[in-house]
């Protein structure tokens, strides 16, 4: 990933969408904003700060990126498998229980909140499509990632093979212990669960949420993919992170669509 800075806010971009100039793709941290830690760049406007900073933030970030509030297509996420398609004439709204967007509309930008959970970035550059996905354990296990896979293949005739995925900072295994339930729910999912829930010397298991991601998309035909690598609990400098900060924290905004005509 490459990391920009401007003025004094901080985000993110993957090297594989940046070979595509019309392709937006952002993944900001929590520096920026110019408040207390705690908060700093927070878009989650369910976590306990104020609306009128939330709403400064998100045009902070409209602003570093070179866009406005009504181009941005985002939704209320609840950790389920929902795929919405959208098109331009949804920017500007909020899409109810959704945690995957999906659009092949040029000027629709697709965003999305995080605070360890995965994002994922899928780019078809054939069919000119775009989906943003929210992959936490729960997400995951219902193959969320793959489920957008499939609405952008009905929806726009994405063909998996073509498709450039894209997996953002998020909580790493290093971080991430987790319980039985989290474990069988998803072993069916997976090729290789071996690869992605990993047993600790105490007994206990970690789990590799990118792995366990790419794992579901590689077994539907993808064949290009980046991998942030980045925990966001280890980085929490930098991240909101849910299980760093006791849930306690913010969210970081995640953009990525196909800029329109200037």
């Amino acid at each position: 990933m490459i990391r920009n800075q401007r003025g004094d806010v901080a985000y993110y971009s993957f090297d594989a969408l940046g070979k595509h100039p019309q392709v937006l793709n952002a993944v900001f941290t929590r520096l920026g904003s110019r408040r207390p830690a705690h908060w700093g760049l927070n878009v989650g406007r369910t976590v306990g700060d104020s609306y009128e900073t939330v709403e400064s933030n998100h045009r902070l970030i409209y602003d570093t990126l070179g866009i406005s509030g009504a181009e941005v297509v985002t939704a209320r996420q609840v950790h389920g498998n929902r795929v919405v398609a959208v098109s331009i004439d949804q920017c500007g709204s909020v899409v109810a229980d959704a945690d995957a967007l999906v659009t092949s509309e040029p000027g629709v930008i697709l965003m999305m909140r995080f605070a360890d959970c995965v994002p994922i970035l899928l780019y078809d550059p054939c069919a000119g499509a775009a989906g943003l996905v929210h992959a936490g354990w729960r997400g995951t296990a219902a193959e969320v990632g793959p489920r957008a896979l499939g609405a952008m293949r009905d929806a726009f005739g994405t063909q998996p093979e073509n498709v450039i995925a894209a997996l953002g900072p998020a909580v790493g295994p290093c971080c991430y212990q987790v319980g039985p339930e989290v474990t069988q729910a998803l072993e069916p999912t997976l090729l290789d669960p071996s690869q992605a829930i990993l047993e600790n010397q105490d007994g206990h298991y970690s789990l590799d949420l990118w792995q366990a991601n790419a794992q579901q998309l590689t077994g539907r035909g993808v064949r290009q993919l980046e991998i942030a690598r980045i925990c966001t609990s280890c980085h929490v400098e930098e991240f909101f992170s849910h299980r760093a900060e006791a849930g306690q924290t913010g969210r970081f905004a995640v953009l990525f669509g196909i800029r329109g005509e200037p």
